[in-house]
C-alpha cells in the first residue's frame, strides 16, 4: 500500500466518518476514493488530495508526501484562481465536485473494469432529451487469435438525473485496447456500464464492426422501446458494403 494510502486510513479512522461521509465532505467520487483507500491509484489527479485533507482537516503537503506538520494551514488553499466561473451556481456546492479525471492530465486505464466512468448531475432532469456519443474508433482484441478488432460505435440515451462525463467515457472506451472478447459482448458492456453509471431513461447502442474474414457483424441493442415523442436522429453509420 502506498504511504499517502496509509495516512488517508489512519485519519479516516481517527475522524470516526465513513467512506460514504468522506465521499460527501470532501465531493470526491464515492468509487474513486475506495480505490485510493484500497492503494489501487499511486496518487489522485488535480485537486482530489486537497479536497481530502481539507475534508479531514489535515495539511495536504502532509497527507501527499508525508513531510511537515499534520495540522492543515488555515490560509492553506486560499488566493488560488478558480478555473470555472461560479456566477449564477451556488457557493456552497461547486457542481463539479467528485470528478478525478477532467481537467488533469490522465493515463489510459488498464482494463474496462479499472476504468472509472463518471458522471454530472443533469441541468435539465424533466425535459426528454437524447444525448449521443459517437466513438468511430474503438478497439479490442480477438479473445482467441489475439487480433485486433475495430468498431465504430454509436450510442444514444435519454439522460435521468445525471449525464455521463465524456473524458471519462473516452478513457474507458480506450480501455478496451487490450481487451480480449467478442464483438457481441464487448459493445453490450459499453451499453451496461454506462445504465449502470447514470441510469438514463433509455439507452441504445449500435456496434458496426469492420470484416474480419469476410464477414462484417453490426451488434444493436436497446434497454426498452424509446420514450414517445422523442427525437431520435438515425444513427448516420453507412451499413458495410465491398465493392460493386
Amino acid at each position: 500500500m502506498n504511504p499517502w494510502t496509509d495516512r488517508l486510513n489512519d485519519t479516516l479512522r481517527q475522524s470516526g466518518w465513513s467512506k460514504t461521509e468522506l465521499a460527501r465532505r470532501s465531493g470526491v467520487n464515492y468509487d474513486s476514493l475506495n480505490k485510493y483507500l484500497d492503494g489501487k491509484v499511486a496518487q489522485p489527479r488535480g485537486d482530489v488530495m486537497h479536497r481530502l485533507a481539507r475534508a479531514l482537516d489535515v495539511d495536504t503537503t502532509w497527507l501527499r508526501d508525508g513531510t511537515g506538520g499534520r495540522d492543515r494551514d488555515p490560509n492553506q488553499g486560499r488566493g488560488r484562481k478558480k478555473r470555472t466561473s461560479t456566477r449564477g451556481r451556488s457557493k456552497d456546492k461547486p457542481p463539479y465536485d467528485g470528478l478525478t479525471q477532467l481537467g488533469g492530465p490522465t493515463e489510459i486505464p488498464d482494463s474496462p473494469d479499472a476504468a472509472a466512468l463518471e458522471t454530472v448531475q443533469n441541468p435539465h432532469p424533466g425535459d426528454g432529451y437524447v444525448v449521443r456519443f459517437t466513438c468511430p474508433e474503438f478497439t479490442s482484441l480477438c479473445p482467441v487469435t489475439g487480433q485486433p478488432d475495430f468498431a465504430h460505435l454509436v450510442v444514444d440515451y435519454v439522460p435521468a438525473k445525471h449525464l455521463v462525463e465524456s473524458k471519462s467515457l473516452r478513457l474507458y472506451l480506450a480501455s478496451f485496447r487490450n481487451y480480449d472478447a467478442f464483438h457481441e459482448d464487448c459493445t453490450l458492456a459499453v451499453a451496461k456500464r454506462i445504465i449502470k453509471a447514470c441510469k438514463p431513461k433509455w439507452l441504445r447502442i449500435g456496434g458496426y464492426w469492420f470484416p474480419r474474414g469476410g464477414i462484417p457483424i453490426d451488434v444493436f441493442w436497446q434497454s426498452s422501446a424509446p420514450p414517445k415523442d422523442l427525437w431520435l436522429p438515425a444513427p448516420g453509420v453507412a451499413p458495410y458494403r465491398g465493392r460493386g
